[in-house]
């Protein structure tokens, strides 16, 4: 048996922060465990047809975290990274709009800007409504009807692939607030007026992709990190991992629900197996997408992809886009690059009490969720590397005690 103080499995951004993390203090008992035979998850990046490819869809570094930046630009310094001011769309088919909806509906002809500014006047939240519990009440609730049958029913549809009464409304309450003052303000004056979106701008390497700086962070671990080196079962009682090695403290960045776990009751069991997810596949084009929109989000449930990335606008002398289409709508194609089993964590109206059910357990043997995955939250790169540094610096401040 192989003995750390703490075991690691998965080198995604939250392991690979967590990892560097307990370094930085001088904590080198540790190993990463990696299915991969290189670093970061669904991060990682690979070379198609000249030019880097994010094989996990879009990914990018927009974050308000200065910690997070700073520890990032140790392994890609940042004049390696471009920063970008971020210009996304919602493409509907006869018209295409600036992302967010509710700060462009000025862009819409006018008979439909007329629409949406009325659904907009009658929107529960403008009249002082109560919120609703069903996810599709609530966004009718919130955003108005127009906006909810245009666009967010459809793409909630085609991303999740799931029926959309079984969505809890506990992870969207962060959208903004359309009033309808605000609204009609903006179509009037014919220019964005409320408050500005949260990602703004963006970072994305200069060469090689945004698996750049993951591959990096992995790399200087040395042997500390385990590449192809796949967890086929976790003991959470024991602390041990593929029955050789074990950890004081395991920290778990992979879905609970892809590992073996030995030892559990049936309730623990039925909780990760209630656990429910998405993949996605990743196809590449040649063609030129004909816009200058870094990604553009697609509602329209004819077409299967939800999201096309245009990498020509983010990446130097590269061409063609990429689309990001989820497995249940998506078939094996010629331009098939990357597919994801496991991208993003569903959030069900069940997935609360499953996750504090499971937490509850881990934590009580010292077995740590981490990331998006351990946590079964649909976190971006720059959450997850700030979590790993928070949990690395909690545990080993603990163990002074």
């Amino acid at each position: 048996m192989e003995k750390y103080k703490f075991l690691i499995l998965g080198a995604g951004p939250s392991g690979l922060a967590f990892a560097h993390t307990l370094l930085k203090h001088g904590e080198r008992s540790f190993l990463v465990m990696e299915k991969e035979d290189i670093a970061g998850g669904l991060c990682r990046s690979k070379m198609v047809d000249g030019s880097p490819l994010d094989i996990g869809g879009g990914h990018f570094l927009d974050t308000r975290l200065p910690h997070v930046l700073e520890f990032l630009f140790q392994f890609l310094p940042q004049d390696q990274w471009n920063i970008f001011d971020r210009k996304s769309a919602i493409d509907f088919g006869d018209y295409r709009v600036d992302y967010p909806i509710e700060s462009n509906i000025w862009q819409l002809p006018v008979e439909k800007q007329v629409e949406y500014i009325h659904a907009i006047a009658y929107a529960g939240e403008n009249l002082g409504h109560p919120a609703p519990e069903q996810f599709e009440d609530w966004i009718q609730w919130k955003l108005g009807k127009r906006i909810a049958e245009d666009y967010m029913f459809p793409y909630n549809r085609k991303i999740w692939s799931i029926p959309l009464e079984q969505l809890g409304t506990y992870w969207i309450d962060k959208l903004p607030s359309v009033s309808f003052k605000e609204v009609l303000y903006s179509c009037l004056t014919k220019e964005p007026y409320g408050k500005i979106p949260a990602h703004k701008t963006f970072y994305y390497p200069i060469k090689h992709g945004y698996g750049a700086v993951w591959e990096l962070m992995g790399k200087e671990l040395g042997e500390k990190l385990a590449l192809s080196s796949p967890v086929q079962s976790l003991d959470i009682k024991r602390k041990t991992v593929n029955n050789h090695l074990s950890g004081a403290i395991i920290i778990n960045t992979i879905p609970w629900n892809s590992i073996r776990l030995d030892d559990i009751s049936s309730d623990i069991h039925n909780a990760v197996t209630g656990l429910q997810y998405s993949g996605i596949q990743v196809d590449y084009f040649s063609a030129d997408p004909g816009n200058d929109d870094h990604w553009i989000y697609i509602p329209d449930e004819r077409l299967s992809y939800h999201r096309i990335l245009n990498r020509k606008t983010f990446i130097d002398k590269a061409k063609g886009y990429w689309t990001e289409t989820n497995l249940k709508r998506s078939s094996e194609t010629n331009a098939m690059v990357a597919v994801n089993n496991h991208a993003y964590p569903l959030n069900t109206r069940e997935k609360p009490s499953l996750m504090k059910k499971i937490a509850e357990f881990t934590k009580m043997n010292n077995v740590y969720g981490l990331g998006r995955w351990g946590t079964w939250e649909h976190i971006n790169s720059d959450i997850a590397v700030k979590q790993g540094i928070e949990l690395a610096e909690s545990l080993l401040k603990n163990m002074k005690k």
